[in-house]
């Protein structure tokens, strides 16, 4: 059974047992600093996703002082340069399946090193780029090869991303539409959300909407609560695409991305379905009392363009579902950690609402004993993948067992 209150602001808790130890949420490794310590259990889950190695991410922690954030910028680059240097190395001889690995670990390696800079530092869009570089050198290789794309949206400033066309014959394929939220961006979208999909026979387009990695960071394109907008440019690109399946695209956004997701399934008509990889009810709910000592301050000040806490609470306040959800016809999935140290309660606000409102809705909260349980299934995103991407792939009508017998030979 499930604790609905267990998790809220559970993220802000100094447990009792100071030692590293496992909690139901995941490996908890830096107890007197909880903040470093789920950004670290973050890290440690994608390894299984090909984001890393066990021994380097261990190997980083030990060197990196809790609480200190240039230790932690400084000991994940180590290891991102590391694996970046071979990756070309890999390359240049002609070994591309290490190069890939190599790229891929060495791409959420700088996500890391650059999470805690601030958006001043000089450092932050060069250790960025690194990562961008990382993660195309990776997707380059596959079979069909992803690219990176810009999606035209305002005055000359697009929405970045990576389009991956499923690696499965087929003359046009369905497409999720991947997004993060406040901290996660389009090259995390492989390691929870992307690469299960692809191996259903679902194309990927990994998006930096507005708030969001390379959009953000190059364009100063800031969040808008309606994010029907940028969404809907983005499905104006996809439908110009002879290889897309226009009547099964679906979007699914992760932890803030709950609620932009949620919001752009409400009022625009051609998403055929709609995920929150954990659900955000109310930002302004979430969020409001938060001063500028908060561990994602930075973050929020960051993504809405705001210099001070108190700016962003005005800012936040049309981000809630609230009197919108009775708009949305296509099915809508929440997938939610059963101990989310961010938010338990938001899932259940969102599916109550969503169900009175005669939204065809489902609501899946992971338990601590399947593991997954953590905000975004964070400490185990292969579990979180696998729910949503087999609950999808039923949408969409696919059937796998046949699917996976036309494969053409992939590198994925």
């Amino acid at each position: 059974m499930i604790d609905i209150a267990s998790g809220d602001a559970a993220i802000e808790q100094i447990t009792a047992n100071k030692n590293a130890h496992y909690q139901p949420y995941g490996w908890h490794h830096w107890p007197e600093s909880p903040w470093f310590a789920y950004q670290f259990r973050r890290g440690l889950g994608e390894t299984q996703e090909g984001g890393g190695s066990v021994s380097e991410v261990f190997l980083a922690a030990s060197r990196i002082i809790a609480g200190d954030e240039e230790s932690w910028h400084k000991e994940w680059k180590v290891i991102g340069d590391t694996n970046r240097h071979r990756a070309i190395e890999a390359e240049k001889s002609g070994h591309i399946r290490t190069a890939m690995n190599c790229y891929l670990r060495a791409a959420d390696y700088y996500r890391q090193a650059e999470f805690f800079l601030l958006p001043d530092d000089p450092r932050r869009l060069p250790t960025f780029e690194l990562m961008e570089s990382c993660s195309l050198g990776f997707l380059s290789h596959l079979n069909p090869p992803g690219y990176a794309v810009d999606i035209p949206y305002e005055d000359g400033k697009p929405i970045c991303g990576y389009f991956v066309r499923a690696p499965y014959p087929g003359d046009k394929m369905p497409v999720l539409i991947c997004m993060g939220g406040l901290d996660s961006i389009k090259d995390e979208m492989w390691f929870m959300q992307a690469h299960g999909a692809l191996q259903r026979g679902i194309s990927v387009l990994m998006i930096d909407g507005p708030g969001q990695g390379g959009t953000l960071r190059r364009h100063k394109v800031y969040s808008r609560h309606d994010t029907e907008v940028p969404i809907g440019k983005v499905i104006d690109w996809l439908e110009t695409r002879p290889d897309v399946d226009a009547s099964r695209i679906a979007l699914c956004g992760s932890s803030f991305g709950g609620y932009y997701a949620a919001r752009a399934g409400c009022y625009e008509p051609r998403l055929a379905a709609v995920i929150s990889h954990g659900a955000i009810w109310d930002v302004h709910e979430l969020w409001g009392d938060k001063s500028d000592e908060f561990g994602l301050a930075m973050h929020i000040k960051f993504v809405l363009g705001c210099q001070t806490m108190a700016e962003a609470h005005e800012k936040m306040k049309p981000f809630t579902l609230e009197g919108h959800l009775q708009h949305m016809k296509c099915p809508y999935f929440i997938l939610h950690g059963g101990y989310d140290v961010l938010t338990m309660s938001a899932a259940t606000k969102a599916y109550e609402s969503a169900k009175a409102n005669g939204v065809d809705v489902t609501l899946r909260f992971l338990t601590p004993e399947e593991t997954g349980a953590e905000h975004c299934q964070h400490d185990n995103p292969t579990i979180g993948q696998e729910v949503m991407a087999d609950w999808l792939a039923d949408r969409f009508g696919i059937d796998q067992r046949a699917l996976l017998k036309t494969g053409w030979n992939t590198l994925l």
